[in-house]
C-alpha cells in the first residue's frame, strides 16, 4: 500500500516514526511518503517536508506567517495528488491537517487520524468537520474515547499513548558516563530545562527558567537540545559555566534528572512517565494568549493534569509564570510535593 503520513512537530516526527516501523513491520510493500523530520526519514518514510519549516506557535504567529502556511498547504495538495496514496495519515497539527483532511475528503482519498486534535480542550465545534472529513480516529489518552464516542456519537480506536511503549523499550543508561560524555558536574543534582521545540517558545522559555539557577548553585541546570533547533541557537543561553547542554538527548537527560521545569507539551508526559518531579512553564504571546484563554475550557494545561483529572504538578502560566514564583515552587517540587517520586 502507499501511505502519507503528515506530522509537522517534533513530538509528531517521534510518533510517526514509530507509526512507520509498524506499518512497515505488517506491509513490507509499504510506500510511504511523508511531511515530518528526521525520525520518520530514518525509520524509512520518504520526507516531502521537513517541520522545521513548518513550526509556528500561537494565533499571532500564525497569522504573521500565514503566506508561508498558505504556500505550504497548496504544496501539499500537490504533492499527495502526484503520489496518489491508498491512505492520508494525520499525526496532531491540527490547524494545517484537519484543512487537508477537508481538501482529501472531497476528492475521495482515505483519511485517518492518530493522535487526536484537542477539540477537548478548545473549538469543540471542529467535530463537525472530523465527522465529516476523517474515515477513522485513532486516539492515545484514555478520556478522549468516551470524550468522542459517548458525547458526540463517533467512534474512535483507543491505543493507548505511544511515549509509554517508547520509554519502556528504550535500554538503561549508564549516568556516570552521560554525565562524562556531555561535560556535566557528576557532583551536582541536575536540573533540566525542557524549553520546547519551537524557536518562538523556546526564547520565551528559557530566559525565566534561567533567571532562577543563580539561587541554588548546588544543582545543575541542563537545558535539553531540540532536534529542530541547531546548537548555534541556544548558544546566548551557555554563557555561565553552571548551565550544561545536551541535544536531543531528552529521555536520556530525564534518566538521571533530579527535577525538571518543562514547558507545557508532551514533554510534561514524558517528564512524569521518568517519575521526574517537575513544575510545569508556559508563556505565549499577549494576544494568543487572550485568544486562547477565551476558548480553552479546560481547568489545566499539561497533559499529566489532565490525565489524572486533577493538579498533581504545579503549572505557572503566562503572569504566573516569573522568577519569584518559580523560586517560590522550587523547594517544594525537589522535595517532591508537587509529584510523588517512588
Amino acid at each position: 500500500m502507499k501511505y502519507y503520513i503528515i506530522a509537522g512537530e517534533a513530538s509528531g516526527d517521534l510518533h510517526g516514526s514509530n507509526l512507520i516501523k509498524a506499518l512497515k513491520a505488517k506491509d513490507e510493500g509499504a510506500d510511504i511518503r511523508c511531511w515530518g523530520g528526521d525520525l520518520m526519514e530514518k525509520a524509512g518514510g520518504i520526507l516531502a517536508k521537513h517541520y522545521k519549516e513548518m513550526a509556528f506557535m500561537g494565533f499571532l504567529e500564525v497569522l504573521q506567517n500565514i503566506t508561508t502556511i498558505s504556500r505550504n498547504i497548496k504544496l501539499c495538495k500537490e504533492d499527495i495528488f502526484q503520489f496518489d496514496p491508498d491512505v492520508i495519515i494525520f499525526i496532531d497539527y491540527s490547524g494545517f491537517n484537519l484543512r487537508i483532511a477537508k481538501w482529501a475528503k472531497e476528492h475521495n482519498f482515505k483519511t485517518n487520524y492518530y493522535i487526536s486534535p484537542q477539540i477537548w480542550a478548545s473549538r469543540e465545534g471542529r467535530i463537525k468537520n472530523i465527522k465529516r472529513d476523517i474515515d477513522a480516529m485513532y486516539v492515545i489518552l484514555p478520556f478522549e474515547k468516551e470524550f468522542y464516542e459517548k458525547k458526540h456519537g463517533f467512534p474512535v480506536h483507543f491505543v493507548g499513548h505511544p511515549l509509554i511503549d517508547a520509554i519502556e523499550d528504550r535500554p538503561e543508561i549508564d549516568t556516570e558516563i552521560f554525565q562524562s560524555e556531555n561535560y556535566l558536574d557528576s557532583e551536582k543534582p541536575i536540573i533540566a530545562l525542557l524549553p520546547g521545540s519551537r524557536k518562538q517558545e523556546v526564547e520565551k522559555m528559557l530566559h525565566v527558567m534561567l533567571s532562577i539557577f543563580g539561587d541554588f548553585p548546588e544543582y545543575e541546570f541542563v537545558i535539553a537540545g531540540a532536534p529542530s533547533l541547531e546548537r548555534d541557537f541556544y548558544t546566548p543561553f551557555l554563557d555561565n559555566p553552571n548551565v550544561g547542554f545536551v541535544s536531543n538527548k531528552t529521555y536520556d537527560l530525564l534518566s538521571c534528572a533530579h527535577a525538571a521545569l518543562v514547558t507545557s507539551g508532551t514533554a510534561t508526559l514524558e517528564t512524569a512517565l521518568y517519575r521526574v518531579p517537575q513544575v510545569v512553564c508556559y508563556r505565549a504571546n499577549w494576544i494568543s494568549y487572550q485568544i486562547a484563554k477565551r476558548i480553552i475550557t479546560l481547568d489545566y494545561i499539561s497533559l499529566v493534569n489532565l490525565i489524572m483529572g486533577k493538579e498533581v504538578v504545579k503549572e505557572l502560566l503566562q503572569d504566573e509564570l516569573t522568577t519569584k514564583n518559580l523560586k517560590k515552587s522550587f523547594p517544594k517540587f525537589l522535595r517532591g510535593q508537587i509529584v510523588e517520586r517512588n
